[in-house]
């Protein structure tokens, strides 16, 4: 199955603003790992930046997860990228 990568930004304040929806947003992490389709996520020292990656049928799907997030629907992550992944080691 393909692996995608995921790179994001955070908002500004993320700790503060993330505290609503941060239980909601692990859960659905924990939900999707168990699953298989989510490999590691994290962000960035700086909390600029989310990186994941992801293994799916395909980048849609990557979306539909993506979006469906209670960080992305509330403004904590405010853009992402999914480009699909080649793992060559």
């Amino acid at each position: 199955m393909p692996k995608y990568v995921l790179w994001g930004t955070y908002c500004d304040n993320v700790l503060e603003r993330r505290a609503p929806y941060r239980q909601a947003h692990l859960e659905g992490l924990a939900a999707q790992k168990s699953a298989g389709v989510l490999l590691t996520i994290g962000p960035t020292q700086d909390l600029r930046l989310v990186f994941g990656l992801y293994e799916a049928a395909d980048a849609d799907t990557v979306r539909q997860l993506i979006e469906a997030d209670p960080y992305w629907q509330h403004g904590i992550w405010t853009d992402y990228q999914v480009h699909e992944w080649i793992q060559a080691l």
